[in-house]
């Protein structure tokens, strides 16, 4: 962000959904001063982060983003049980982890549904996707949780290197030493040319891991 702003550039970050419209937003000091944060919540709309039993986190720990307000949306069309599932007491309960600083800027971490729990560990894949992606080698990298009789979940790894690359699957674990805690490293790398994505670009994880199972 400083170097954008460097080159002239003022940058805002914001976040919202199709549910909820913006509900957090960041100024151009705050991209600067707070890199990585989501900003604070719209003046029009409630917004906290809660555990699984629904309790306000406090600074600092993983929880789920919730909204309340004028910017949520009234239902899903035709469909009460997903609504019922996405709005409870009240609240739209987005799916997005993240957690809030001292200064009550927030910082995204992940997909609930991505999330896994590896050893008694929550796990987050877009960290390791992150730690990954800053290979030379590799292209797109996509983490996912699947079950292990040991650990409960443990981390696979799809790759796409990038082309013309002599990637092996040790050279990808091996990349996270010094830069993950162990217990995320990922157990097993597969490597691919491409994943089923979304109209938007975005990885359908839900797929890659049935096509795994599937064989």
């Amino acid at each position: 962000m400083v170097r954008f702003k460097d080159a002239g550039f003022s940058l805002r970050q914001i976040m919202g959904q199709t549910e909820t419209s913006i509900l957090l937003w960041a100024s151009e000091e705050d991209a600067v001063c707070k890199p990585g944060s989501l900003g604070r919540p719209v003046f029009h709309a409630e917004v906290r982060i809660v555990d699984r039993q629904g309790r306000p986190c406090k600074p600092g720990q993983v929880g789920e983003i919730i909204v309340r307000g004028s910017i949520m949306m009234t239902e899903y069309w035709q469909d009460p049980v997903k609504t019922e599932k996405t709005i409870r007491g009240g609240w739209l309960h987005t799916g997005d982890l993240a957690r809030m600083d001292e200064d009550g800027y927030f910082y995204l971490i992940d997909r609930a549904r991505d999330m896994y729990i590896s050893g008694g560990e929550n796990v987050y894949p877009a960290e390791i996707e992150r730690v990954l992606r800053a290979h030379p080698a590799i292209e797109d990298i996509a983490v996912v949780g699947l079950p292990d009789e040991t650990w409960g979940e443990v981390g696979y790894a799809f790759v796409i290197p990038k082309s013309g690359a002599d990637l092996t699957a040790t050279e990808v674990i091996n990349f996270c030493d010094g830069r993950l805690a162990r217990y995320k490293w990922p157990r097993r790398v597969f490597f691919s040319k491409d994943f089923p994505r979304t109209a938007l670009g975005k990885v359908r994880k839900t797929v890659l891991k049935q096509d795994y199972i599937n064989g």
